[in-house]
């Protein structure tokens, strides 16, 4: 029933806009014939094709026509859609011509009044009357959802005909997402080194030279060599926690030994807060998607730890038509910036793998990391 109420509300959308570019075809002409003119009525009619665009997708379902097409090419569509419009009007107006006919047919039987649509009012609606008309009644009836259906069939393949990008568009396409995507990786993998050698040398680094410090002082003062060899012992222990740590922010060997459900469960484990975890995955993913979404879990969570203020983080991970689903939920105060450095890595990391990532972020909360990756 709500598909048939988008399509009759798309046709009588389409119907009335039909009728207007039908009224604006020769202005419109004439104004395309000005040079002074031509750009702003090239946009206009752009703008157009792309609010029909808009309705097909809307009401008659999807479409592969994506991409703002040349200005010929709208123009042309326009004018090839104007008798398809008016024609789901006709459509619809028969149906409505039908169905009021129905209805006040049907009132005067049950209600034993005067037919509305015979002119004698002695004229008394029986059930023969009705069993009369029903049978035709039916088969118009038919026949007018038939054609309401195939005039919105006509509208989507004539937009995806007369708009859908063509192969040198779809190949130029592809060529720029190629690009943007390398681009993504080398920013990822740039970003993954900086944050490593961070980590080195904030951590690691300043434990080992306090380490060698306290062994020196021990064969200078042979007196507190057991006091020196002892801290020495601490922070080899704290040096080999910290680069644990580190090789298991680089890629935990639980992705490949437990796979990702495994893995999660270590960031829920090492988070400061509660997290709630539910990874529903029919089949472990690829090892990419394993680790672009390990990656993008934990980094969420951190972010969640650190900067939100939440009190919970809720993940949910599923398969959903051959993509990996990823979503991270904290209860925090929101207002996260998707540009700033941390969640723009995300997305690059993301990026990388063909996948989508968005941010929702609202003030005073919640705040909703959500990351879609292809397996195939």
């Amino acid at each position: 029933m709500r598909t048939w109420a988008r399509t009759g509300a798309g046709l009588a959308i389409g119907a009335c806009s039909a009728a207007v570019h039908l009224l604006l075809a020769l202005p419109v002409a004439a104004v395309l014939l000005a040079p002074a003119l031509r750009p702003k009525a090239e946009v206009a009619v752009r703008r157009v094709a792309a609010l029909e665009r808009r309705r097909i997708a809307v009401l008659f379902g999807g479409t592969d026509a994506s991409t703002e097409p040349p200005s010929a090419r709208a123009l042309r569509y326009l004018a090839a859609r104007i008798p398809v419009g008016l024609l789901g009007g006709a459509v619809l107006t028969l149906l409505g011509i039908g169905l009021t006919f129905a209805a006040t047919l049907l009132l005067s039987w049950v209600t034993q009044t005067p037919w509305v649509m015979e002119r004698d009012p002695a004229v008394v609606v029986s059930g023969a009357l009705v069993a009369y008309y029903a049978i035709p009644g039916a088969v118009l009836l038919y026949l007018a959802l038939a054609g309401a259906a195939g005039v919105a069939r006509w509208e989507r393949s004539l937009l995806a005909r007369m708009l859908a990008p063509s192969r040198e568009e779809r190949l130029t396409q592809r060529v720029e997402e190629l690009s943007r995507t390398r681009d993504a990786i080398v920013a990822a993998v740039d970003d993954e080194r900086r944050r490593i050698e961070r980590d080195l040398h904030d951590g690691v680094q300043q434990r080992l030279v306090a380490l060698g410090m306290l062994l020196g002082r021990a064969r200078r003062h042979p007196d507190r060599a057991a006091e020196f060899v002892a801290q020495a012992h601490d922070e080899a222990q704290h040096a080999l926690v910290e680069l644990r740590d580190v090789s298991w922010r680089v890629y935990p060997a639980a992705l490949d030994t437990g796979g990702l459900a495994t893995a999660l469960e270590s960031v829920a484990e090492r988070a400061p807060l509660p997290v709630r975890i539910r990874c529903d995955l029919p089949v472990e993913p690829p090892a990419t998607v394993r680790a672009a979404a390990w990656f993008v879990i934990s980094e969420a969570v951190t972010n969640a730890a650190k900067h939100s203020g939440a009190l919970r983080v809720d993940v949910e991970v599923a398969m959903v038509d051959g993509r990996l689903h990823a979503s991270v939920r904290d209860d925090g105060r929101g207002g996260a910036d998707p540009a700033g450095g941390g969640l723009a890595g995300l997305a690059r990391r993301v990026a990388a793998a063909d996948g989508e990532f968005a941010v929702e972020s609202p003030p005073g909360g919640p705040t909703v990391v959500t990351a879609e990756l292809p397996c195939a």
